[in-house]
């Protein structure tokens, strides 16, 4: 057993989405036939509470409002054990695809579900695909109106679906300081960002890197990691969707049979929690 890296508390997240749902397989899978496909949502949530119990970990739920409406007894189990719930906006639809006035009804149906669904304030808010960026951060301000305290929207690198390269690496107050940004984690390796908070970089990359790379950020500049994956990710044998390009197919099936072992190795070699208790407790945003 390994010896956990430091004392800082690190924020565990989780974008509570189905397989189908993932807007790489946008143009594959109709939304509307969302509701034909076998759902694996609840299965794989309730393995992630599993594992997260067996380490003493709480983490945070980025749950799409969509999910929560069908199966409220997930909703039930993850904040019966001490999670944080917050909001993934309704049905995944990208925040740059969104009028203001869109977004603003998309995140209020969603945060209403959910609070509805948990008896639970809500008080973050996770764009689906990581999508405001420079074109579109009016959707901070929007967030702070409809009472959002936090957004992790951001990330600060460059990708062809999402990111905001010249964005803080770090917690960030937006919206005339009534909203903190959370930005994914990143690393700076040879004068670029290079994402070490999860999803399918966490997948891609040997796990010794990003082990390294949390390390950096931890003890090197003193700060919380902020991570994520989805529930799909720990599971191999979900349904192969036909009429991938190979570049998606490559993203979204990499590793998944060595995901479930590579988080053991993470909770147990550093410190997790929820995101508003480690970052609200200590801002003035309550």
């Amino acid at each position: 057993m390994s010896e956990t890296v430091g004392s800082i508390v690190n924020a565990m997240t989780v974008d509570v989405e189905d397989y189908f749902q993932v807007s790489a397989f946008e143009k594959n899978i109709s939304r509307d036939d969302w509701a034909s496909h076998a759902s694996r949502v609840e299965e794989n949530t309730d393995r992630i509470l599993t594992l997260f119990a067996s380490h003493n970990v709480k983490a945070t739920f980025f749950t799409l409002g969509w999910l929560a409406e069908r199966y409220p007894a997930m909703i039930h189990r993850i904040v019966e054990q001490g999670h944080e719930l917050a909001s993934h906006g309704w049905d995944h639809q990208r925040a740059t695809s969104q009028t203001k006035s869109e977004f603003r009804q998309d995140i209020n149906r969603a945060k209403s579900m959910l609070e509805d669904v948990s008896g639970h304030v809500i008080k973050g808010y996770r764009a689906p695909s990581y999508s405001i960026c420079e074109k579109n951060l009016w959707a901070l301000d929007i967030l702070a109106d409809e009472g959002h305290l936090y957004s992790s929207s951001i990330v600060p690198i460059k990708h062809d679906h999402y990111g905001m390269p010249d964005a803080s690496r770090f917690a960030f107050e937006a919206a005339q300081g009534r909203l903190l940004e959370i930005p994914v984690t990143t690393v700076p390796v040879f004068n670029r960002n290079i994402n070490c908070g999860g999803g399918g970089w966490f997948r891609l990359f040997p796990y010794m890197f990003t082990r390294w790379a949390l390390k950096q950020v931890n003890q090197d500049e003193n700060m919380p990691c902020n991570f994520y994956f989805h529930p799909w990710e720990i599971d191999p044998y979900q349904p192969k969707i036909d009429g991938l390009s190979f570049k998606t197919k490559f993203r979204h099936y990499l590793n998944l049979n060595k995901m479930h072992g590579r988080l053991e190795d993470l909770l147990q070699d550093f410190r997790w929690g929820r995101m508003d208790e480690i970052f609200l407790d200590h801002t003035k945003l309550r």
